[in-house]
């Protein structure tokens, strides 16, 4: 999918422009994946670094669920 940022706000300087191109790259995981295939990944380092982040995105739900609302 092609990251694409086009300027919407008239006079955007070039610096306000990379900031956004950036922010989108994190949100879409780019940079990890490009630092994740700078070498080789043997397949069970692949399988241990996977089930380690489901484990983490799991307890990270399981906090977000346990905490307590504020004043809404």
């Amino acid at each position: 999918m092609p990251i694409r940022v086009t300027t919407t706000y008239g006079n955007e300087g070039i610096d306000r422009l990379l900031q956004r191109f950036k922010r989108v790259c994190l949100r879409f995981g780019l940079f990890k994946e490009l630092k994740r295939r700078q070498s080789y990944e043997k397949p069970s380092d692949r399988r241990r670094r996977e089930r380690k982040e489901s484990r983490r995105a799991v307890l990270k739900a399981e906090r977000r669920k346990a905490r307590p609302r504020r004043g809404r």
